[in-house]
């Protein structure tokens, strides 16, 4: 793959995080589109992300090989400052937006994977009203379970058909990471991307917080308030992460080897 700029590349106790522009990942992204090139993704890395990339093998390889991952949280900013890397945020759902408006003019086609009770179809419509020219060109909106071996063939036979540019991924953590990776080569599309809970914001269904709440950083204290019972065991576990990463990333800046990562 290796898209993505090297020197905008800083390791966060163990973890790739890319600062390269918005501007950049949009041009990387369009270029890949135009050449039809396939199997690339990106991962939008927060804490608790990472927290699970620490614990499962294969949610640690899956950060590590992607072509982007992007900080998504003022956890990984923190963090990022002990390990002597300034972080730029760039999260799931502003990533979204920025490729529905960017990819308008240029014919990029969507595929919305995910959602519940319709918020994957009222997404669409939100959306291709607010950037006039995007191509939603296919929605599915998977069962609460694993999928049986026939409806992943007929899925990754609707993908290839609508020859989707986008598979944009919403089924939360680690539920959508672990769809990617099993259905990156088969869907033979340039980009996929995990973006949880962007299906319910744009589709109106969960408040997003508003826009100063998100510039200044306060964007999990927002979301604990309106959904208090999905956030707050989520948002323990990240916060130990963050805590200890800290640390460790104290320690490694004053000559002492930190605990090694998973």
């Amino acid at each position: 793959m290796g898209l993505r700029t090297p020197e905008c590349r800083a390791e966060i106790d163990g973890f790739p995080i890319d600062t390269d522009s918005r501007e950049a990942i949009l041009a990387a992204m369009d270029e890949a589109i135009k050449e039809r090139s396939p199997g690339h993704y990106i991962s939008i890395t927060n804490t608790e992300s990472i927290y699970h990339g620490r614990r499962l093998a294969s949610h640690g390889a899956y950060i590590r090989g992607a072509d982007y991952s992007l900080c998504d949280g003022v956890g990984v900013v923190a963090a990022g400052l002990a390990w002597n890397a300034r972080i730029k945020r760039y999260n799931g759902p502003i990533l979204q937006l920025d490729c529905s408006k960017y990819g308008a003019s240029r014919g990029w086609r969507h595929f919305y994977l995910g959602g519940t009770g319709g918020s994957a179809e009222e997404m669409a419509r939100r959306l291709t009203a607010a950037y006039p020219g995007m191509i939603v060109c296919g929605i599915y909106e998977p069962p609460f379970r694993p999928l049986t071996a026939d409806e992943r063939t007929a899925l990754v036979e609707r993908i290839r058909e609508r020859k989707a540019d986008i598979v944009w991924v919403g089924l939360g953590l680690i539920k959508q990471e672990a769809m990617i990776a099993s259905l990156l080569e088969e869907a033979g599309v340039p980009w996929m991307v995990g973006v949880g809970g962007a299906f319910d914001y744009h589709s109106g269904r969960v408040p997003w917080a508003p826009w100063l709440v998100r510039r200044v950083g306060a964007e999990w204290l927002f979301r604990l308030i309106v959904q208090p019972k999905l956030r707050f065991k989520r948002y323990w576990w990240s916060g130990v992460w963050m805590i200890t990463a800290v640390g460790r990333g104290i320690l490694s800046r004053f000559g002492r080897k930190p605990a090694p990562t998973a």
